[in-house]
């Protein structure tokens, strides 16, 4: 058995990330941490990582830590996983979670994609109330006038008005 490999390998071996190249592009934008006596370092994809130390994933909107177990460079079944890390994640991070999906569709994020037929229905039902806007009938006065009726008010122009 090894005893380093690379973060990005182990990352996607145990499940964290769903392709090696996910995986990749988050160390590469500084979203994996790698905790040290002096403090959390940002890990690059080709750092390698030892039995007992501790990797944090930031997968906004929370920070996962896991403590690594055991290594492998091979993908793993999902029951095996927890015989290679262990999850370490602070349960203020899962309750940060619970809130986010409480406050549903109201604070949806740009890019998350079109709304459930659910929050389409109720997000009509809101709108309805505001843009119901004035009826037919408001747009014409007591006295009969409305907007198609000019004449009535001198409004009659003819091609001599805009001839110089």
């Amino acid at each position: 058995m090894k005893s380093e490999i690379r973060i990005d390998k182990w990352l996607w071996a145990v499940r964290v990330f769903k392709t090696r190249t996910v995986a990749t592009d988050s160390c590469k934008k500084g979203r994996v941490m790698i905790a040290t006596p002096a403090g959390d370092v940002v890990a690059k994809p080709s750092r390698m990582i030892h039995v007992g130390e501790t990797v944090r994933v930031r997968k906004p909107p929370i920070t996962y830590s896991f403590k690594v177990l055991a290594l492998t460079e091979n993908r793993l079944g999902a029951k095996l996983v927890p015989e290679y890390l262990e999850n370490v994640t602070t349960k203020d991070q899962y309750d940060l979670l619970d809130v986010i999906r409480a406050q549903g569709f109201i604070d949806r994020r740009k890019g998350l994609g079109r709304p459930t037929k659910r929050e389409g229905r109720k997000l009509h039902e809101f709108t309805d109330d505001f843009y119901a806007g004035p009826s037919m009938e408001s747009w014409q006065s007591e006295d009969g006038w409305d907007f198609d009726d000019g004449n009535e008010n001198g409004w009659d122009f003819d091609e001599s008005d805009f001839n110089d």
